[in-house]
C-alpha cells in the first residue's frame, strides 16, 4: 500500500480476518497520514485531503463495519476509486464541522453552493474546486450539505510549483457568507505534493 498508487484493485483488498489483525495499527499509521493533509479554513471548514492510503482504509473500514461482502466490494470500489488523484490533480473531501445541531442548520441554510466558491492559489494562481456531480449538494431552500467532494485540477505550471519549497500555497472560500483564507504549510505542501506526476 503506498500513496503513489492511483487505483485500487479487488486484489488490493484483504480478507477481513486479515484486515482485523492490522486494523489498530493501520489506524495509527493513518492518523499520520492524515495529520497533514487536514487543513482548515475559518471556523467552520475542514478539507482532509484524498489518496491512495486514505481510500484503501475507507474501503476496508466500510467493508469491516457493514459486513457486505462481494457485492459491497464492487460498490465501494466503485464509490471510493473517483477520490484517489491520478496525478493531475487534487481531491478532498470538503466538511462543514459544527457540533450543536440548532447551529449547524441554521448555518448550512445560509451557505448554499458554498462547494461553487472554493479554489487553491499556488503562488497566486487560483485552481476553482470542481465538485462530484454524483448529487446535487444544495437544497431547494438553500441549504448545503455538511458534506462535499471537490476536484482542484492542476496546470503544468501548479503542479511543478507544488513540488518546489519556495512555492505558496492558500485555501479560501468565497461564499459571501463565508470568506475565509489559509495557508498551507509546507509540510501539508509536501504531503500533497505526492498526488501529482509531471
Amino acid at each position: 500500500m503506498t500513496a503513489s498508487n492511483r487505483t485500487i484493485d479487488r486484489s488490493d483488498i484483504l480478507p477481513m480476518g486479515e484486515y482485523e489483525k492490522i486494523r489498530k495499527q493501520n489506524k495509527q499509521k493513518l492518523l499520520a497520514i492524515k495529520k497533514d493533509r487536514r487543513i482548515s479554513v475559518g471556523p467552520h471548514a475542514t478539507f482532509y485531503f484524498e489518496n491512495y492510503d486514505t481510500m484503501w482504509s475507507q474501503i476496508h473500514e466500510m467493508l469491516f463495519i457493514e459486513k457486505g461482502g462481494e457485492e459491497q466490494i464492487a460498490d465501494e470500489l466503485s464509490a471510493y476509486n473517483p477520490l484517489i488523484p491520478k496525478g493531475d490533480e487534487l481531491i478532498a473531501t470538503f466538511m462543514l464541522e459544527i457540533d450543536d445541531p440548532v447551529q449547524r442548520d441554521k448555518i448550512l441554510h445560509q451557505l448554499g453552493h458554498i462547494e461553487e466558491t472554493i479554489y487553491l492559489s499556488i503562488n497566486g494562481e487560483k485552481t476553482i474546486a470542481v465538485p462530484e456531480q454524483e448529487v446535487e449538494r444544495t437544497t431547494e431552500a438553500g441549504k448545503t450539505s455538511a458534506i462535499h467532494f471537490l476536484h482542484f485540477p492542476l496546470t503544468s505550471t501548479q503542479k511543478v510549483a507544488l513540488l518546489s519549497n519556495e512555492s505558496e500555497l492558500v485555501l479560501g472560500i468565497e461564499h459571501k457568507n463565508y470568506g475565509h483564507m489559509a495557508r498551507v504549510s509546507d509540510t501539508s505542501r509536501v504531503s500533497l505534493s505526492s498526488d501529482i506526476e509531471i
